[in-house]
């Protein structure tokens, strides 16, 4: 789009930095796109905002399993704090024109109301998804009280290549390929609305550049399938048996979730292009790229 980009990552020991560099390779290949290693919490954010019109603020720790217990305090520091300090900073500097903040279906919780839709009453089912709501009615703060212009997306069940190694498919695809079972919580009966990774980015770029999208909005990829279908399509992908092992259901996992994505389609013309078969497809292709053995 002809952007000059600086991208800010503090690199937690969350899951490996050698990952997080291969997925920086790209980018970094690029004049127009300069790389800072910080903690929002802690750099000169006012610095780095001078001349920057949006904010595509990603930045958070990650996964529902991990923020029970200790380690907790991770994610209020960079899903709370964070948050606030950068809509501090953006309110100060009075430039900035969006910043557009990934949420998470996550804010929902465990409900049977479906689909989802951003006027339902959210009740999240874990740390974590107490934390993103924080940080989304925060940016609802400053957006009502001092003018911050915000959109908050609301993911459902992101997927595809450079997925997180500790999400569900990049664990999934990776036992397929090396023979091993496949860990499953529970039944394998929960159902998921999920999408695709470039239709997130499409829903992240309407957001930043449409003139009056400000607000909450969910960006789901209209594929809402169970877990037990979705392994049975991974494995035909990947022509390989599909060996599954069921082992107790976890806390903070919810049940099913559904997004209602007319308000995204209505004000940021969001349209999710990706089907889930072809989705796994190109998830299945990338993994068996990084191995050795292919």
């Amino acid at each position: 789009m002809g952007r000059d980009v600086v991208g800010i990552d503090c690199f937690t020991d969350y899951y490996p930095r050698a990952i997080k560099e291969l997925n920086l390779s790209g980018p970094r290949g690029s004049k127009a796109f300069r790389f800072i290693e910080a903690d929002l919490v802690r750099t000169d954010l006012p610095k780095l905002l001078d001349g920057v019109d949006v904010v595509y603020h990603q930045a958070a720790q990650a996964g529902v399993r991990a923020s029970w217990g200790s380690t907790f305090e991770s994610y209020t520091h960079h899903n709370v704090l964070g948050t606030q300090v950068l809509l501090e900073a953006v309110k100060q500097a009075g430039t900035v024109t969006r910043v557009v903040y990934a949420s998470s279906s996550s804010v929902y919780g465990d409900t049977d109301d479906l689909p989802m839709r951003e006027t339902s009453f959210p009740r999240p089912f874990s740390p974590y998804g107490v934390t993103k709501l924080a940080a989304e009615h925060l940016c609802e703060l400053y957006r009502n009280n001092f003018g911050v212009s915000t959109a908050s997306l609301r993911y459902f069940t992101v997927f595809g290549p450079r997925q997180r190694p500790d999400m569900g498919f990049h664990k999934f695809v990776n036992a397929l390929l090396s023979g091993q079972p496949i860990k499953v919580f529970g039944s394998g009966e929960q159902t998921r609305d999920f999408t695709f990774i470039s239709d997130i980015v499409d829903a992240n770029v309407a957001a930043g550049e449409t003139a009056g999208a400000e607000g909450v909005f969910n960006i789901g990829g209209g594929s809402r399938v169970t877990l037990n279908e979705v392994l049975a399509t991974l494995a035909e992908i990947a022509k390989v048996p599909l060996k599954i092992e069921r082992i107790e259901e976890q806390a903070g996992d919810v049940k099913h979730t559904e997004a209602d994505t007319s308000l995204a389609r209505s004000k940021l013309g969001y349209k999710p292009k990706v089907p889930l078969a072809e989705g796994l497809a190109r998830q299945v292709e990338w993994a068996r790229s990084l191995r050795s053995d292919r």
